[in-house]
């Protein structure tokens, strides 16, 4: 293994054994037919198991490192027995071993090889036996395959692996340089700031500088995305991060990323390839679902002709892909298609190389989440810009929830193989005793179910899907490629859930509900995603959660698990309260309860409001059916009235043609439903918009469900009742009222129907700008 003192004085580009063979050893085709693999759990439980077998004196996960010219390579070795001078690199499997692939194989002892040759160097030994050690984790048996080999013929291997590494490390190394410089130098993209957007950067600057957590209240209009993504780069290369990650909600807030970073000059101008631009590689993260270019074909070689050859394909893709450098999804798809591979695949390959990854929030903070991963693999020093930041409660509690249907497994036991039909027989029963046992009497109807909290985990239904989930498994290794597709969804449901199990806590509730006879549903619902957002947050070299709604500051540190250090900004609002008139209609009440009352005086109110000042409205309801009822009524007694609705499961060209009712000049009331498709991330500026009316709290519905997140949040932080109902719902409220002013030019109308709008607990909630009439 050279020693390159004559380069002494560069700075060494570092790599991990894994990356590295990964980027050397992988050839062939693309296969994701679907083969049971270990969770990582069981992984780390196998590797367990076999070292624990082992005699006195093994050595266990052995940090070894070593330098080949201006390559450092580092990892850690599975186990070393010296008595016999044997270094184990140990795998987990299921099924038949002689089913794997020949190029996964050669990855195995690519690896196994490379420790080989650092622990040689290291221990000054002159030769080894390398031994691949195969667990089947349903047996628990191992297969050994060993092979001897010298430290001449290790170390030839290693520099040979390093050599065909190097030229991309130079590569990278270079561009690190080029970015670096370039980003030290990087000028803001406008004459000046808005008022508001420095102090903005400045403190995401700081976040970024110090490795801290912010969070950051900013008004609609100040330009959020650059004002984040802007300071964000430039402490990139001061403070020596590796990547920057821009977190989204939705698709929009994607093209808002992408757009502020074409303004500070990583695309090519005007879309002339070959013009000076910056050396900042951008890549957009889609879906898979909308990245495939064959769904009727699957992921294998066999079948696609996109994942036949892969990686032979791959370093050349690879290569083109970098020197574009801009990356979003057309750009990818023009790469990946130029050189006959699949536009999502290479995506997930260019995650590890680029600067910037755009990409919704699910690709750092879910269960198996890319980002993250690569994260922790590579130990990335990653700054996390997450946009839109008042969803993540939400979202993260999606993430972390599951749910099981009685009726498909019922389905799937009646025509299941034989193998699978005593296990899933025993399943089914345990769903019947437990549905007798917790369901009660009562059974419920599509529409009015019948929904209980359950005390604890229902262990002897959890032991029998554990024991469906270790028989899919088994038969699915037996069987790849073949049988029902919902075999597959089964096992994945299952093993979903038994693993969400294993980290039950009052951060979760189980729950039952009963739609009929036999259509029950079992849940495991996240209340408290900070259990498992903490992690992610302290991975991350620093974060910055940006949203125009991240008050009370406590309720997003609390749920979210950020840190203890996470500083608070809220950035002065640039508009004047005289640019909205805020008024609370007096007298109406929309509780449940008080529904049918509501009608005609909030009909009076829309009616009122648009004889003094006709133009576009918004009018957001706590339900479609509440917004029905009122919109049945205006039509009754104000035919005249023009209006338009939001349906349910609106196709996106229907979303298109709703909102393209608000232009200026236009008269007329948009009926929506808070929380929905246009309560926020729509733009209506100027005259498309000149008010909104809110007719409800937003609060959630007071059920069993809600009653028992209230109580779990009063005995975690002693606010219940705020944290469930209150706070979520005035977020909403909040957000769609930052339809109206969107510019400091606008002008509008606020009218908030409700008498609890005037309750003080309320009132604090509502920005400090606005003066309620």
């Amino acid at each position: 293994m050279s020693d390159v003192r004559e380069r002494a004085g560069t700075t060494p580009y570092r790599v991990a054994v894994r990356a590295l063979c990964d980027f050397t050893a992988r050839e062939g085709d693309l296969d994701h037919r679907f083969t049971p693999s270990p969770s990582a759990r069981e992984g780390m439980a196998g590797h367990a198991l076999v070292t624990a077998r082992r005699g006195e004196g093994y050595e266990r996960e052995i940090a070894l490192s070593g330098r080949y010219r201006s390559l450092v390579v580092s990892g850690r070795a599975d186990g070393f027995d010296p008595t016999c001078h044997r270094l184990e690199e140990i795998k987990t499997h299921r099924g038949d071993l002689a089913r794997m692939a020949a190029n996964q194989r050669a990855l195995h002892w690519a690896q196994v090889k490379v420790y080989g040759a650092l622990l040689c160097a290291e221990r000054g030994l002159e030769s080894l036996t390398l031994a691949l050690v195969y667990l089947d984790i349903a047996s628990e048996r191992e297969t050994l395959l060993t092979e001897e080999a010298s430290a001449v013929e290790l170390t030839a291997f290693f520099e040979a692996q390093c050599e065909r590494f190097l030229v991309w490390a130079e590569q990278e190394r270079a561009h690190r340089l080029e970015r670096d410089t370039a980003l030290a130098g990087l000028a803001f993209p406008h004459e000046d700031f808005r008022p508001g957007q420095r102090e903005l950067a400045e403190n995401v600057y700081k976040a970024a500088s110090t490795g801290r957590c912010l969070l950051a209240q900013a008004p609609t209009g100040i330009g959020k995305t650059v004002a984040t993504l802007f300071p964000t780069l430039k402490a990139m290369p001061r403070h020596d991060i590796d990547r920057l990650a821009f977190l989204t909600m939705k698709t929009p807030g994607r093209r808002l990323a992408l757009e502020a970073l074409a303004r500070l000059g990583a695309v090519d101008p005007a879309g002339q390839r070959g013009t000076e631009r910056l050396p900042l590689r951008v890549l957009e993260l889609v879906a898979r679902s909308k990245a495939c270019e064959h769904p009727d074909k699957g992921c294998h070689g066999d079948a696609c002709p996109l994942a036949a050859g892969f990686y032979d394909r791959l370093p050349a893709a690879r290569q083109a892909a970098v020197a574009r450098g801009w990356l979003d999804r057309a750009s990818l798809r023009e790469v990946a298609l130029a050189h006959g591979v699949c536009p999502y695949y290479l995506g997930q390959e260019l995650a590890r190389w680029s600067d910037v990854c755009i990409g919704d929030v699910n690709h750092y903070f879910d269960t198996a989440a890319l980002l993250h991963g690569l994260a922790q693999a590579d130990g990335w020093r990653l700054a996390l810009l997450v946009d839109e930041a008042h969803n993540l409660v939400e979202r993260a509690r999606g993430m972390y929830s599951v749910e099981l249907d009685q009726q498909a497994f019922t389905r799937l036991h009646r025509s299941a193989p034989v193998p699978l039909t005593k296990p899933l027989g025993r399943l089914v029963s345990q769903w019947q005793t437990l549905v007798r046992e917790q369901g009660g009497t009562e059974e419920g109807q599509v529409g009015r179910p019948a929904y209980r909290v359950l005390e604890d985990l229902p262990v002897r239904f959890i032991g029998a899907l554990q024991q469906v989930a270790a028989a899919l498994t088994d038969y699915l290794a037996e069987h790849p490629g073949g049988g029902d597709p919902a075999l597959q969804e089964c096992l994945f449901e299952a093993l979903a859930f038994t693993r969400l199990a294993e980290s039950f806590g009052d951060h979760t509730l189980c729950d039952l509900t009963r739609q009929g006879r036999g259509r029950a549903v079992l849940g495991l619902r996240n209340l408290i995603p900070a259990d498992f957002l903490a992690p992610r947050f302290a991975q991350a070299h620093s974060c910055v959660l940006f949203s125009a709604t991240l008050s009370p500051a406590h309720y997003h540190r609390d749920l979210l698990g950020l840190p203890d250090d996470s500083v608070w900004q809220e950035v002065a609002s640039p508009f004047r309260a005289d640019q909205l008139e805020v008024r609370i209609a007096g007298g109406i009440s929309t509780r449940l309860r008080d529904r049918e009352a509501s009608l005609d005086p909030i009909v009076a109110e829309l009616a009122a409001q648009f004889r003094r000042r006709p133009g576009p409205y918004l009018a957001f309801f706590s339900s479609f059916a509440y917004l029905q009822a009122v919109e049945e009524r205006l039509a009754r007694l104000h035919p005249e009235l023009p209006r338009w609705s939001q349906t349910r499961g609106m196709s996106e060209a229907e979303r298109d043609a709703f909102l393209a009712r608000f232009q200026p000049g236009e008269r007329g009331i948009g009926f929506a439903v808070l929380g929905g498709a246009f309560g926020e991330g729509i733009d209506l500026p100027g005259e498309r918009l000149i008010g909104a009316f809110i007719a409800t709290l937003g609060l959630p519905p007071f059920d069993a469900f809600n009653e028992a997140l209230k109580a779990r949040l009063q005995a975690r932080f002693g606010c219940g009742d705020a944290y469930a109902y209150r706070i979520p719902g005035m977020i909403k409220v909040i957000q769609a009222a930052g339809r109206v002013i969107r510019s400091p030019q606008d002008c509008g109308t606020l009218v908030l129907m409700d008498d609890r709008f005037r309750q003080r607990e309320v009132l604090r909630l509502l920005p400090d700008w606005w003066q309620v009439g």
